[in-house]
């Protein structure tokens, strides 16, 4: 069911059942308005019959002829009258005696000075009545047909209208919800013309500023984001494409060269190490690749444990030190770094120590001494681990480029690299809710500071 569609039967309902309440209230009301006035005619009634039976002394014979002539017309009141002792001295009907009184209800009456209730439908009211300092009961029943069809035109009238107005409040809510989400129809239908091939369109937002307004600008923030997505992705696969051809065209140089003419042995060892260096790249690049789309995987989906940083640190070093013996790396603590949860964190193990190989291999890499300076320090809330190192440095216009994957600076053209590493740095570092900066002089070294959250 359409979202239209409920909200006016939502509105529909909502203001059908405020009306019902509104009717049933005043059809109580008007219940108890006739209730009320009736007794009043038979409070009346009964001391009218009282003081021609007792003041005016008419006879109950004319009386009782009376009332079986209007009886015949419509329904009369019947009255009857006790003395205190409960002996009958005057009854309008006694063959029909709809109120059949008697000692307890009459002696209830003088006790009470009046008396209201229901015989069946009939209304029937008792009251104390004294005349010449003696006191007497009557009492007073009547059905109150005209009241009883009044109340019954009442009640059709109502439902009639009810019926009426539930079809006008829903013609009404269909019109006032079509009328409301009208801009989330245009919102739907400009969404409907985006596609990949124009990625560059976006949503016009209401005019007011309300929530369908935020919506759209949802919509077109999210619009940018896949925009800059699908942008990041082409240049993504654009650079892996060259990167891995570059290496791919090289081997197949190296060999289809040793094919076509006869080779010395020392120049056969020379195009397969060549071929064994280019394989040795996209190995590389093939992990670095595997990494970089590890380390974009939700936080959710990997695996994270208390980890020890500097044994992880440790760990990092070792591995770059047994593919490349000649670099140095300088491990220091801070010196008061006495809790062991200053040096813990909540992490996963495998993709810190590719971001501290990364850091390291970089320093060491672009150095002339091949050495990198790290320290460990940590305070109440956040460990810090420095890299330093003594290279060649970042130009300033060049670092806020560096975090973008396959960038690679002006001065490290000469070095070997695929321009992932800071970039997969920053998202591991970012997957463990940390932080990474740097401050860089060209000729004068680098400085990246790790900071990560301790347990």
């Amino acid at each position: 069911m359409k979202i239209k569609i409920r909200l006016t039967i939502l509105f529909t309902v909502l203001a059908v059942a405020i009306l019902l309440v509104f009717a049933a209230v005043l059809y109580w009301s008007s219940e108890k308005s006739r209730e009320k006035e009736f007794y009043l005619v038979l409070q009346k009634e009964a001391i009218t019959k009282a003081n021609l039976f007792l003041g005016a002394q008419i006879s109950p014979e004319t009386l009782h002829q009376i009332y079986s002539n209007n009886r015949q017309i419509l329904h009369e009141v019947e009255v009857a009258v006790y003395d205190t002792s409960f002996h009958l001295l005057y009854h309008d009907a006694v063959e029909i005696d709809m109120v059949k009184e008697t000692k307890a209800m009459v002696d209830d009456i003088y006790e009470k000075g009046s008396l209201k209730f229901y015989q069946d439908r009939w209304q029937v009211i008792g009251l104390k009545y004294r005349f010449n300092n003696q006191d007497y009961v009557v009492t007073a029943t009547a059905f109150d047909e005209y009241g009883f069809k009044k109340q019954q035109n009442l009640l059709k009238n109502i439902l009639l209208m009810t019926l009426v107005s539930t079809v006008f409040i829903f013609a009404a809510g269909y019109f006032l919800s079509n009328r409301a989400l009208k801009p989330v129809q245009d919102i739907i239908d400009e969404v409907n013309k985006i596609s990949v091939t124009n990625l560059d369109l976006r949503i016009k937002p209401p005019r007011y500023k309300d929530e369908l307004f935020r919506l759209g600008q949802t919509f077109n923030a999210m619009l940018d984001r896949l925009e800059d997505s699908f942008d990041a992705q082409k240049q993504f696969v654009s650079n892996i494409s060259h990167e891995l051809r570059t290496p791919l065209a090289a081997i197949i140089a190296e060999l289809e060269l040793s094919q076509r003419r006869d080779l010395t042995v020392d120049e056969y060892v020379s195009t397969i190490n060549n071929a064994l260096l280019d394989a040795e790249r996209i190995v590389k690049l093939s992990n670095s690749l595997l990494d970089f789309a590890k380390a974009h995987y939700d936080r959710s989906e990997i695996a994270f444990k208390e980890i020890r940083v500097d044994e992880v640190l440790l760990d990092a070093c070792q591995q770059l030190q047994q593919s490349q013996a000649d670099y140095k790396i300088h491990l220091n603590f801070q010196e008061d770094l006495e809790l062991e949860q200053w040096i813990s964190a909540y992490g996963n193990p495998y993709l810190l120590q590719v971001a501290f190989v990364n850091l390291l291999e970089n320093a060491c890499k672009f150095s002339d001494d091949h050495q990198c300076s790290v320290l460990i320090s940590s305070d109440e809330s956040d460990m810090t681990v420095t890299f330093t190192d003594r290279g060649i440095g970042i130009a300033a216009e060049e670092l806020e480029h560096i975090f973008t994957a396959f960038y690679r600076g002006s001065t490290a053209n000469s070095f070997a690299g695929n321009g992932i590493g800071l970039s997969l740095t920053k998202k591991i570092i970012e997957l463990h809710q940390g932080q990474i900066n740097v401050v860089s002089q060209k000729n004068h070294g680098t400085t990246f500071t790790i900071t990560l959250p301790h347990l």
